[in-house]
């Protein structure tokens, strides 16, 4: 029912009373020029049609009169009227045919007709335009009023979009429209109990006084990507049942000075106004840098305008306003701003899940799928968790919308197969075998290179004597390919699952890095040398990474546990680079030295892979149990 006291109340606020104003004034400006271009306005009949000129002999008794605009143009118009009409005809005629017209027809048959004079051709503005009049007396109204109509525009696009930097796109969402609930949360139990232990705090905030704790709020998440960040702060307002106003980091920077703390400030006005109310900050990594690292004072407006705010939240305008800022960095990982980070008593951390967690994942999604669209007696979801290591849920979700539309195109049930294929779609894209079916050299350099990885990777375990059935269960491959791949610019590729283990020993690290060089040591291996090709790069970077790290960062190899990239300029400096390039040397030169044994049986499955272009783990196994000797392997180890 229509309230006559909220408009009373709103007509008194002074931007409400602007704003009518303006509607009122774009309104009228549209009335006007409906009015003019109607009075503008006449029937024009345009062509470029020689032939009417020609027939205008034959019918000189009806014609009114006859004019031609602009005869030395590029294209004259000629202008007529019939008597007892009040269209005019306007033809349209090329420069070179107006003389011809001229002399042969108007002059030849003694056809009245005249220059069309400057203040006909200002009265008659539609007649020189090839779209007719009507819009002539347009495109005359714009330009006499640009300015105006330009006003009027920017009106309409500040109502409806708001001054930029005033105010970010933020939405308010309310409890009813919020959907999901906590129990979409699979695993995360840990995640589980911080929510709800700030779901207790929220609903018991007398408890919490008692204790002198006024109002602990102000909540921080972080983690990567795709974690559930966002899921779970419109969780938490739909569980509180308080409205949700949600709007992005970056859409706080506007293109002038102060826009993001104004931008802020109308956020949180807006959240007092609800009483209680979630703000949420979703994609904030800028909000939480080290303040003063530009030259420029004003860049750390925004910054310091949230930290008001967040402190403000004490005061009895704000008390029913809780803070929620998403970030995917940590304070663990990347350097933030202290003073920032004091303002946020509740941190949760998210982490990618785990095995059991990715399991549950992808067996809840497959289950919302139509009954018959999953074959259950052949998807192996140990499999596909184990593959799908280091994804986050909603890397997962791809994976699995990726399945259904390969189903879809190929008319088939999803198998523990297809979510391999789906996975590697997701992951690697597309492959193309035509564009390596004629490059037969580089085919072959690129068989060999990753076959170089994969030996690599499986020799640690042929040495201490393991049987190859135990070796292929410890084995992350998943297929050696020599398709190109457009995503990577490659021509080839090991696809392996992922490893959920972090925290790595030196052993371990180490054997990660001769895995990275088993590529560049079999192209010595078989092209000497002065062979090896940039193919290599990317692993060279890789571990020259990883042993910056376990020289300069861990300090690995001295017992001096110092982090020397912090004392980078002083005199460790040259200490440490010797220390990397020796290691360097010791791992590649053990890798070369183990790349040797397996030359013969690598040259043999190389064909194979060239032949087939794809083999798969089985195909692989399958093959070093009738080519590989690893009695020699034991006895060298």
């Amino acid at each position: 029912m229509f309230n006559i006291y909220k408009l009373q109340l709103a007509l008194k606020n002074p931007m409400v009373r602007i704003t009518l104003v303006l509607l009122a004034t774009a309104a009228l400006a549209f009335v006007l020029l409906r009015g003019e271009v109607a009075q503008d306005a006449a029937p024009v009949m345009r062509s470029q049609n020689i032939g009417e000129i020609t027939a205008l002999v034959a019918q000189r008794d009806k014609l009114d009169y006859l004019l031609i605009a602009r005869p030395l143009a590029d294209s004259p118009r000629y202008i007529y009227k019939y008597k007892n009409e009040a269209t005019l005809h306007v033809v349209v005629v090329p420069s070179t045919s107006h003389q011809s017209l001229e002399r042969e027809v108007l002059l030849r048959n003694n056809i009245p007709y005249a220059i069309a004079k400057d203040d006909y051709l200002a009265a008659h503005k539609g007649v020189l335009l090839d779209d007719g009049g009507q819009w002539a007396s347009v495109q005359a109204f714009l330009k006499r009023h640009a300015f105006d109509i330009f006003v009027v525009g920017l009106v309409l696009f500040v109502l409806k979009w708001g001054i930029p930097g005033m105010g970010p796109n933020a939405s308010v969402i309310t409890p009813d429209k919020l959907k999901g609930s906590m129990d979409d949360l699979i695993g995360m139990e840990d995640i589980k109990q911080e929510v709800l232990h700030l779901e207790d705090m929220i609903r018991n905030r007398e408890v919490y006084k008692q204790h002198n704790i006024d109002k602990p709020f102000n909540v921080m998440l972080t983690g990567p990507a795709g974690t559930g960040k966002t899921k779970l702060a419109g969780y938490l307002a739909k569980k509180l049942g308080y409205p949700l106003i949600q709007a992005s980091g970056s859409a706080l920077e506007s293109g002038y000075v102060g826009g993001g703390s104004k931008a802020l400030n109308a956020l949180y006005k807006k959240a007092c106004a609800r009483g209680n109310c979630i703000i949420f900050l979703d994609e904030a990594q800028a909000l939480f840098m080290p303040r003063g690292r530009g030259e420029k004072k004003w860049e750390d407006d925004t910054a310091n305008t949230l930290l008001g705010l967040l402190d403000g939240v004490k005061s009895e305008q704000g008390q029913g306003v809780i803070w929620i800022v998403a970030s995917n960095f940590d304070d663990n990982s990347t350097a933030m701003d202290e003073a920032m980070l004091r303002r946020f008593s509740v941190k949760i951390n998210f982490r990618l899940p785990n095995k059991g967690e990715r399991r549950a994942l992808l067996d809840a999604m497959l289950k919302r799928k139509q009954e018959g669209l999953v074959d259950w007696a052949d998807m192996d979801l140990e499999q596909v968790a184990d593959i799908t290591a280091n994804l986050s849920p909603a890397l997962l979700e791809t994976v699995v919308d990726r399945a259904s539309m390969i189903s879809i195109q190929e008319k088939c049930v999803i198998t523990t197969d297809l979510m391999f294929r789906a996975f590697e779609r997701a992951t690697i894209g597309l492959t193309d075998r035509a564009t390596t079916a004629e490059k037969t050299r580089q085919r072959e350099r690129i068989a060999l290179h990753e076959l170089g990885h994969f030996f690599m990777q499986i020799d640690p375990y042929l040495r201490a004597g393991l049987p190859l059935a135990e070796v292929k269960e410890k084995s992350h491959l998943l297929k050696i390919s020599t398709e190109a791949v457009s995503k990577m610019n490659a021509l080839g590729y090991v696809l392996s699952a992922g490893d959920d283990m972090s925290l790595r020993t030196l052993e371990e690290m180490e054997r990660d890095v001769m895995q990275l060089y088993g590529g560049v040591a079999a192209e010595e291996l078989f092209y000497g040398a002065r062979g090896i090709s940039v193919g290599s790069q990317n692993d060279i970077e890789k571990a020259t990474k990883m042993l910056n790290m376990m020289v300069n960062r861990l300090s690995m190899y001295s017992r001096s546990k110092l982090d020397y990239s912090q004392l980078r300029g002083d005199t460790g400096d040259e200490h440490t680079l010797l220390q990397v390039e020796s290691k360097a040397d010791e791992l590649y030169s053990t890798t070369l030295a183990a790349m040797r044994d397996y030359q013969g049986v690598m040259d043999s499955i190389k064909d194979e892979l060239m032949e087939r272009y794809v083999l798969s783990k089985d195909a692989i196994f399958t093959l070093l149990e009738e080519r590989l000797d690893t009695a020699p392997l034991r006895q060298a180890a």
